[in-house]
């Protein structure tokens, strides 16, 4: 499955548009390299998102093409949330983000 797809239908991206433009801009990484919006994701692989306000670690449990909105989060396993230190960057703030 695509990186951006996979933001979008496990919710942890509200837009498909929006996960690929953060991709694009290199705010994501995939097992420690930078990830692109047609990067595969596998079921084991750590997803790293830098939103202007936090960086959240994932790991990915499983695939699906169209979750329900319930089963969204258990797509992924949410390893940690911390805190941005220093200049927020306003385009990527995460204020709308279903954080379990």
């Amino acid at each position: 499955m695509r990186l951006d797809k996979f933001l979008k239908v496990s919710r942890l991206i509200k837009r498909r548009t929006l996960a690929k433009k953060i991709c694009d801009a290199g705010r994501v990484d995939v097992n420690g390299r930078p990830g692109k919006a047609a990067t595969d994701v596998a079921v084991g692989d750590e997803i790293v998102i830098h939103y202007g306000n936090k960086t959240v670690t994932v790991v990915v449990r499983r695939l699906a093409e169209n979750p329900r909105r319930d089963e969204a989060a258990s797509l992924y396993d949410m390893v940690r949330v911390e805190p941005r230190a220093g200049d927020v960057d306003e385009e990527f703030v995460d204020d709308e983000a279903e954080t379990p």
